[in-house]
């Protein structure tokens, strides 16, 4: 016992699951703390079976104390990480452990992160003011928060405001400001972060390619082609089938409310523009009256009068989109994947937004990056369509399987503000 508490503390110290990030996914570390914990217990009983066997004692040691220690290991790590998390929540939500907070800039990715850092006091930030280049303004407000200063006050904030952290929220500056900017932070013991130029547009985990001897950074490689296409189909297959023969009493209960209430069809079919840009028709359950689209095609609005009862209820917890398992079934879609939209959408979308038809590159999904970050309903079109670029090129088995407990998840607890 003391062996594999010694092998598991050991590698939670060289996995750095002792350095807890602020914003991380439940679902992230768990993952990591349950490989962690297999392969500390693992080595543990590996030592443990060598120690006896070259000494002259004899241990009768059960073997199912290793399961016992193993799953117990697992769940109490877990459990115990959850309660940290929700007192820590609960104490930075009323201002307590908060690191005070410098953003350098004023464009749009500044407000964003300003906005983001407002919306979740969980992650303990406390943004004392902004800090401008001095020479376009000096004066005012970023999404609430005074400008404070300029560039080269950055050391006399720092030690006057007692800043912990710093983020450069400036996509477009020259490396030379770059430079300038952490060199004049480095002044003080503080955190500098920074964000992302061009590598916010590039997708995939960095790798170096060798060519003859020259170093070559990997920063696109299109992410679903051979094995992993293959991959992505087959979690696609299981689960849909899964699904089917799972939901198959709800959904048939499902069907028999929806006759009942009207007398109308029970499924409802749209042409939506999915692979390459090929339309198909998705399958729905009807959640709207029969006549909903008389005067034709209209975007759906909170509190939608063409909504029925019923349909109220299947739209905000997901359940309409159920029958498109069967899109996914025989390959017209996928679990998971940018949400396709209608031709008629999609001609207008093209024009305005860039990059948009890149999201058709991969399957459309019943659920995606998108829509597990709030960006479902009438929300900006602009926005969901990064995410979907991200996902598109990011794309990984486990980032499919975060995605769909994701949304379990969200649809359980009605956390989607958007679903209507």
């Amino acid at each position: 016992m003391i062996l594999h508490v010694a092998f598991i503390v050991t590698m939670f110290y060289l996995s750095r699951l002792y350095h807890l990030p602020r914003a991380v996914s439940r679902i992230d570390q768990a993952r990591k703390i349950v490989g962690v914990v297999t392969v500390g217990s693992l080595l543990a009983s590996a030592v443990q079976e060598l120690v006896f066997k070259f000494t002259i004692f004899e241990v009768d040691y059960p073997r199912g104390m290793f399961f016992y220690v193993w799953v117990f290991s697992m769940l109490l790590v877990l459990v115990g990480r959850e309660f940290y998390h929700i007192l820590q929540t609960f104490l930075r939500e009323r201002g307590y452990d908060r690191d005070n907070l410098l953003i350098v800039g004023m464009g749009k990715i500044a407000r964003d992160i300003a906005r983001k850092i407002n919306d979740q006091p969980e992650l303990g930030y406390n943004i004392v003011g902004v800090v401008v280049n001095g020479k376009t303004k000096t004066r005012g407000t970023l999404v609430g928060y005074p400008i404070i200063g300029t560039y080269q006050d950055l050391p006399r904030l720092i030690d006057t405001a007692n800043i912990e952290q710093v983020i450069i929220a400036l996509p477009e500056a020259q490396r030379a400001e770059i430079v300038e900017l952490v060199t004049l932070c480095q002044r003080g013991h503080v955190d500098i972060k920074i964000y992302p130029d061009m590598f916010a547009y590039m997708a995939g985990d960095l790798s170096v390619d060798d060519l003859g001897g020259t170093p070559l950074l990997t920063v696109r490689d299109i992410a679903l082609r051979g094995w992993k296409l293959s991959l992505k189909r087959g979690l696609d297959i299981l689960g849909s089938f899964a699904g089917l023969v799972f939901l198959s009493p709800l959904m048939l209960l499902t069907a028999l409310l929806i006759k009942w209430e009207d007398g109308g069809p029970v499924f409802y079919t749209q042409e939506r523009m999915g692979l390459d840009g090929r339309p198909f028709e998705m399958i729905k359950f009807r959640s709207m009256r029969v006549d909903a689209e008389a005067s034709g095609p209209g975007w759906t609005v909170e509190n939608d009068p063409r909504v029925t009862r019923l349909g109220h209820f299947l739209r905000t917890t997901n359940w309409d989109e159920i029958p498109q398992l069967i899109n996914v079934l025989v390959g017209q879609m996928s679990l998971v994947g940018p949400r396709p939209e209608r031709p008629v959408y999609v001609w207008q979308f093209r024009e305005h937004i860039p990059r948009y038809m890149e999201r058709h590159r991969e399957k459309s999904g019943m659920t995606g990056w998108a829509q597990v970050n709030g960006l479902r309903g009438d929300t900006s079109i602009a926005e969901r369509t990064q995410y979907d670029l991200w996902y598109v090129e990011n794309w990984s088995l486990w980032l499919d399987i975060k995605i769909i407990v994701r949304t379990i998840w969200q649809t359980v607890t009605r956390r989607d503000k958007n679903a209507y």
